[in-house]
């Protein structure tokens, strides 16, 4: 690991002083992985934490530091970690075999509930992921309409296979990233999510387009917000134009409401891509759909009807542990008020940090849906009153950088430091597990923070 630089900051000093065990972990990681993280959202200066353990809405690193988390397991963790039906749903099935290389009863269950949640979800092939998911629903749309362009729009993320590796955080010109073949970026066509009037000129200007894919709340899950009022259209364009709608709901998918967000705004797509919450913080995704789409994986299907059949394989599509951690998550999505509590703890949040950013006078907003927040830091400066922020009364373009303040790094760490984990874009995922007393922590954390950071001179 490259040497640390010396540093005059207190709150790094102190973050230095905290976590010995960590930055070990850190310089020996540095020797195995690339960066030493397995994951790009896990870098952060000057060096991430180990966490040991977590349970309910709390994590404790390697150093013995206790987080109150709001990263969430990257969103798949709606009730929280370690949650006794999760974990004995798991242990119960790690006796019974973790892969019979056969079909099982578990992922008829699991199937079953997401057709029962999910309102397009008229068939379901389970992936291993989110990306996955995304990649099969790409081939199907263009197997099954016969054309082969994909429409996307900037700064949406699928994961990180070729269709969708450019035009998120760069060449938004649609030129491919290092590794992605020009042949596959040629029959990309990245759209402005600001401009529904230019995008429904894409999509009855070329009649070779076969789907187009997007965040249905906006690029980050909705740090950049996308209006029902696109959505709603952009669903009346596809459907008169022929071209297959996919939603992307790997986040929102069971977290803001129990069919997410096509259910909560009354919006049907024609396929959609689930992941995170859908197998319960174990690895696992799911294609879902109508069923004439998802009939060209279905070998009967296509020799009904004279078509070539997609393969699909995949060692650990609905893994038998997956598929018990899903089961346990879903039936809970479907019988509790798991998603109404996340929600509740995410409105309580925000309200509380906007307290903060008002009684302190700090043009800054906490903004969001349900139970996904997200700091608006004002780069610009604008004049705000956080109280009353409203993301659609500003443009777009405000939030492609609204964590992009310098204090925000030394903010982080100083919420770190005071017992707080966000994600690196400054975002917080509330859980079913957060109690009143963790929102309360919470926005104290807040407080002490920003005059940490703010005694530094970075605000």
């Amino acid at each position: 690991m490259p040497e640390i630089e010396p540093t005059n900051s207190p709150i790094i000093t102190s973050y230095l002083e905290r976590t010995p065990a960590s930055r070990r972990l850190a310089e020996q990681a540095r020797t195995v992985f690339p960066s030493g993280i397995v994951h790009d959202s896990r870098h952060m200066g000057p060096y991430p934490v180990y966490v040991e353990r977590a349970s309910g809405a709390r994590k404790w690193d390697v150093d013995g530091n206790e987080y109150i988390d709001f990263y969430g397991g990257h969103g798949s963790l709606l009730l929280g970690h370690a949650h006794p039906a999760m974990t004995e749903a798991v242990a119960k099935q790690a006796t019974l075999g973790t892969h019979p290389a056969a079909c099982h009863e578990l992922e008829l269950e699991w199937g079953t509930l997401v057709q029962k949640l999910v309102p397009s979800a008229e068939r379901v092939r389970f992936t291993s992921s989110g990306t996955e998911a995304n990649l099969m629903a790409i081939r199907l749309a263009r197997a099954a309409t016969g054309k082969n362009k994909l429409v996307r729009f900037r700064g949406h993320f699928h994961g990180w296979q070729d269709h969708v590796a450019f035009g998120v955080q760069s060449h938004f010109d649609g030129t491919p990233t290092p590794g992605v073949l020009d042949g596959i970026a040629e029959n990309v066509i990245i759209a402005p999510p600001d401009d529904i009037a230019r995008t429904e000129e894409i999509l009855t200007g070329d009649n070779d387009i076969a789907a187009v894919i997007l965040e249905p709340t906006g690029a980050s899950s909705g740090k950049i917000p996308l209006s029902r009022e696109f959505v709603e259209k952009l669903r009346d364009i596809t459907t008169n134009a022929g071209i297959i709608l996919i939603f992307d709901e790997v986040v929102t998918g069971f977290r803001l409401s129990p069919g997410g967000l096509q259910s909560l705004w009354g919006i049907r797509p024609d396929m959609t891509a689930l992941a995170k919450i859908l197998a319960g913080g174990l690895p696992g995704g799911a294609i879902t759909g109508r069923r004439d789409i998802l009939d060209h994986l279905d070998f009967e299907a296509a020799e009904k009807q004279g078509f070539e059949k997609i393969g699909h394989q995949g060692t650990f599509n609905a893994n038998p542990l997956s598929a018990a951690a899903g089961v346990a998550m879903l039936e809970r999505v479907a019988e509790t008020d798991a998603c109404e509590c996340a929600a509740s703890a995410g409105e309580a949040l925000r309200r509380g940090w906007n307290s903060v950013f008002s009684d302190m006078g700090i043009p800054w907003a906490a903004y969001g849906m349900k139970s996904n927040t997200y700091l608006f830091t004002n780069p610009d400066g604008l004049e705000i009153n956080p109280l009353a922020f409203d993301p659609a009364d500003h443009p777009m373009h405000i939030f492609t950088k609204s964590s992009g303040h310098s204090a925000t790094d030394k903010l982080r760490i100083a919420l770190m430091l005071n017992g707080v984990d966000l994600s690196g874009k400054m975002g917080a995922l509330t859980s079913a597990a957060h109690t009143e007393g963790d929102i309360n922590d919470s926005v104290q954390a807040m407080r002490d923070a920003l005059i940490m950071v703010q005694a530094e001179g970075d605000l």
